[in-house]
This record gives structure tokens, sequence and C-alpha cells, in this order.
């Protein structure tokens, strides 16, 4: 037996460790201008990696099964050699739940669709998600990743969602809603995560088109996105992220465009929106789940975007309980014909608390505007009115808003504040937001406000 000597002892320990790091997926840095110091944001370059083709681990077209274990393998692979680009060719692909790990990009190529099976066993075992503003175990995203690092989704394919089964659950018959309220409870009560199981025949909670969950270093880009059962594009506790040059269209029930949520150093732009509800919604949980988590949504800069249609060109809230702060959304425009109730909107409620800072709206264009382009409301409840009680009251401080060279045809009003007397609005700064036509009798709608000023 040869003799080993601490000299091979360590060049053994060296290969070893570098045979074992997560590298060929190199990261690049992108800096972002706003007005507030905005870190670097760090997006993987898959370049060098290698490509693995879906086909050569048993897809075939129009087979479920076999497709949807050829992308696991793939992902599975592209993960264990430390980095890899997962390729869906041209064509149509019937597939369930993908699941992303660290070190992949899954690339659509040209001509590629990848479709979504409408069946919620497709979708199951339950993962750890969230819905509402409320963590719980859920049937899986379509796209789902967890706890990655170096992930991306890219190329000019289509991921697309049969709606069958999805649209017959936006219902919301009484046992999805007493679903949702036994949710809260749990969440009220800290139950723990894993014993919150929403996965049953009536609960009826619909699965995210994307969910990016705890995850850092993720670039999406280029693809086009059809039909979702909810949310679209969900970035949930994640940190370093690119969403560019996405075309999204969804019309179903809570179909949001784009949601990050307690989610920080995000770049989103020269996106394409046409939604059922809000275009973007910028979110950090419910009640005692962003309380809990003291994970603000901050750093999220939004640009060059074109909206088609959505309730909202810029949400904030309601579920905003772990606060928002820092968010700049800049030349964007709102298409002629567009079904929008306004251009900005941050909405809470008496049981939110959280904050919400530093929001900057500047260079916008739209059309019509069903009310108005600036609202502010402090008493926004929706379903959650009657469900359950005020268990604790926590009033949301709301200040330093900036809106600059926004120009709509046709409003109700230019802005409707409604904060509360025990705490007003403070700080809102309005130049040169102007109107073609004002539809109302008030220009400005104002209760409980603080320093509010309007320039040209």
């Amino acid at each position: 037996m040869k003799k080993i000597t601490i000299f091979s002892l360590l060049v053994l320990t060296t290969l070893f460790s570098f045979a074992n790091t997560n590298s060929p997926v190199a990261t690049t840095e992108i800096t972002v201008k706003a007005p507030f110091e905005m870190p670097a944001i760090k997006v993987p370059d898959f370049k060098n990696c290698k490509k693995l083709l879906i086909t050569d681990f048993g897809a075939i077209p129009g087979d479920k099964v076999k497709t949807t274990l050829a992308i696991a393998r793939a992902i599975d692979q592209a993960n264990k050699i430390g980095g890899g680009v997962v390729i869906i060719p041209k064509g149509e692909w019937l597939t369930g739940q993908v699941h992303l790990k660290s070190n992949v990009n899954l690339h659509l190529m040209k001509g590629a669709v990848l479709l979504f099976s409408e069946n919620p066993d497709d979708y199951l075992p339950a993962v750890h998600s969230s819905w509402e503003g409320l963590e719980c175990y859920n049937y899986s995203p379509l796209i789902y990743a967890y706890q990655c690092k170096n992930i991306a989704i890219t190329g000019e394919g289509e991921i697309k969602a049969k709606l069958d089964v999805w649209k017959v659950w936006s219902a919301r018959p009484r046992a999805h809603m007493n679903s949702l309220k036994r949710l809260y409870y749990l969440s009220v009560d800290n139950v723990p995560v894993q014993e919150r199981i929403m996965v049953n025949d009536s609960a009826h909670l619909r699965p995210q088109f994307i969910q990016i969950n705890r995850c850092e270093n993720v670039l999406l880009d280029g693809f086009r996105i059809t039909n979702s059962p909810f949310w679209t594009v969900h970035l949930y506790l994640s940190k370093d992220i690119v969403v560019r040059n996405l075309n999204i269209y969804a019309h179903g029930h809570n179909n949001d465009g784009l949601d990050p949520e307690m989610s920080q150093n995000v770049l989103v732009e020269n996106c394409v929106f046409d939604q059922g509800d809000d275009a973007i919604a910028v979110k950090s949980g419910r009640n005692p789940e962003g309380w809990r988590s003291k994970t603000p949504s901050k750093n999220i800069v939004i640009r060059n975007c074109t909206v088609k249609n959505g309730h909202e060109l810029l949400a904030i809230g309601s579920e905003l309980s772990g606060g928002i702060e820092n968010i700049y959304m800049n030349n964007c425009t709102v298409s002629d014909g567009a079904k929008m109730f306004n251009l900005v909107f941050i909405k809470t409620n008496e049981r939110m608390g959280g904050y919400v800072k530093n929001i900057y709206v500047t260079n916008i264009k739209a059309g019509k505007v069903d009310d108005g382009i600036l609202g502010i409301e402090t008493d926004v409840l929706y379903q959650w009115k009657d469900l359950v009680p005020t268990i604790e009251r926590r009033l949301t401080p709301i200040k330093d808003i900036y809106l600059e060279n926004i120009k709509a045809k046709n409003v109700k009003f230019i802005s409707r504040i409604l904060g509360q007397k025990e705490l007003p609005v403070e700080n809102v700064f309005l130049k040169n937001v102007i109107a073609d036509t004002i539809r109302g009798d008030q220009k400005y709608i104002q209760e409980n406000v603080i320093n509010f000023s309007e320039k040209k």
C-alpha cells in the first residue's frame, strides 16, 4: 500500500473541495439608479454551463408523465454538475409541476410551449407556500423554487396553464371561505407552518403559476406567460432578482401579474402586463405573518413597462404587515382602452400594521382611468371584512409619497387620500401630475392628510 503523505492529503482535500463547489454558474452585478440607495443586484450567468435537452431524458410531446419526469431528471442533473441549462425545445410539452433547483436555468426555445396540466393532483404533495399573505402547505405552484440560489427561467418560448379546474375553483364557495378563515386563525395562533395543511376536497386554494420562495440570485427573462390559476409571478422572501422582457396575459380571478412579497433588491423592466387583477402588487405578509417575519419589501425598481389591462398599475398592499419601502416606478405606459381603477393605489386596513414609505412614481402616461391617478385608502378589507373580526388592531403609517410627470387622458380625480384620524397620511408630493379631463367634482379628495403639496 502506498504511503499517504500530508502533502497528498492536502491535494486530495483540495480536489475534493473543488469537485463539490457550486460553480460553473457565474454571477453578474447589475447597477440600478433610484432615488434611494439601491444595492447592486446579483444575477446568475449560465453562458458557460452545459445544455441538457429534455428529450434526452425521455420527454415525449403529449405524454405528461414522461415529460414531467424528464424535466425533473434534467433539472436534477444540472444541479448535480454544479450548473446547467435545461432546454425545452420547439413544440408543445404537456407537463405537471416543475421544481427548480440551485444553479439551474430552465430555457424555453422559440416556439416551445410548456403546457401545464389542470389536474390538481399533479401539484401534490403539498409544498411550503403562502396564500394571500398567510403561510401554509398548499398545492405546489406550477413552477416552484424553494431555498434556491442562482436560478433562471429564460428564452423566447411560452409557459401556459390549462384553466379548466382553476376556473371552477375561483368561485370561492363557503367551504373555500371557511378554509381561509381556518388558515387565518392558524396564523394568529402561531401554529407551525407544517401543520397548516390546506390541501383537501374543498379548500380550493389555487396555486401560483411561478413562485420564487426564499431564493437569491434570480433571473426571469424573455418568455411569455399565458393564463394562471392565481397570482402569476410571486417573488416571496427572496432577494437579488431581475424580471425583464416578460409578456404576461392572465385574465382569470386574482390574476395579478407580479407580486413581490417580503422581497428585496428587485429590478423589473421592459415587461408587458395584461391582467385580470393588479399589474404589479407589492406586498409583505398578512397580519401576524408579516409582523413575525420583520422582512419588508424593499428596494424595488420598475421601469419601461407597458400595461394593457390591470386593476392598478402599481398597487401597494393590501397585505403589507412586514412593511414596504423604497419603491421606484419610472417610464411606464398604460395603453388606451385599458380597464384600470387607479395608476397608484396604496391600500391597507386597521389589522395590517406594517408601514409604507418612500414610494416614487415618475414619467407615466395613461388613457382613461376609472378612478384616479393616486388612491390611498386605509379601510380596504375585501372578503375579510365579514370573514373574521379584528383580533389585534394595528394601523399603518404611510408617508413620503412622490409622484412626478404623470399624465392621464381622463380620470374621476387626480388623488383621493382617505387617511385615519389617529394616524394621518404624511408627506404626499405631486409635481406635474395632470389629466386632460376630470369627470368628478373634486380634483383632490383628502381626509386626514398632513403636508400635501401639488405643483405644476
